[in-house]
Formats: C-alpha cells, sequence, structure tokens
C-alpha cells in the first residue's frame, strides 16, 4: 500500500475531530464573552463583593453543563444568578441598616 494513501486517509478522518474542536472552542469563547459581559454588567450593582459575583457565574456555569445545550442556558442561568446574588446583597445591606437603626 502506497504510504502517501495512507497519510491521506488519516488526515480525513481527523477533519472531523478538529471540526468539532474549532466548533467546541467557539463556543467556549462565547461563554466566555457572555460571562465578562454579565460580570461587567452586575459588577457596579455588587460593588466590593466581587467573590458573590464570581461565585454566581460559576453556578451558573456548573448549572448549564448539566444541560444538554449549556451554550443556551448559560446567558439565563448567569443574568438570572447575578440577579438573586444583588438581589441578596441588598438585602443583606437593608438589614444592616436597620439594625443600626434600631441600636442608635
Amino acid at each position: 500500500m502506497n504510504t502517501n494513501n495512507i497519510e491521506n486517509y488519516n488526515s480525513c478522518n481527523h477533519a472531523p475531530q478538529m471540526a468539532v474542536g474549532a466548533a467546541c472552542q467557539k463556543i467556549a469563547n462565547l461563554l466566555e464573552r457572555v460571562k465578562q459581559e454579565v460580570y461587567s454588567e452586575y459588577q457596579a450593582v455588587l460593588g466590593a463583593n466581587e467573590p458573590l459575583l464570581r461565585l454566581a457565574l460559576v453556578e451558573a456555569d456548573a448549572l448549564a453543563r448539566q444541560t444538554e445545550y449549556p451554550h443556551l442556558l448559560f446567558p439565563l442561568l448567569a443574568a438570572e444568578k447575578a440577579r438573586r446574588a444583588a438581589r441578596w446583597q441588598f438585602h443583606q445591606q437593608f438589614l444592616l441598616r436597620s439594625n443600626d437603626a434600631l441600636a442608635a
């Protein structure tokens, strides 16, 4: 058998794998961009509590990866988790201010 044919055959077999790898990388890049956009949007709301926002995005990522369509669900989950983190922080600050007012 001609060795050139073997090399051509092997490179043809890798083409679908390379295409899948490229598609996966493209999806990963898009998800990272969405993560950065949500982070930027809620960073001002959460102020100094960046670890809370990062945790919310990690949780959204983990939940999305448990589904068949993480690239479709992640943006919604990320926005919802960030919104809930902001709401939780606002509630905590309200409770602290209320407690300070009662103590005075």
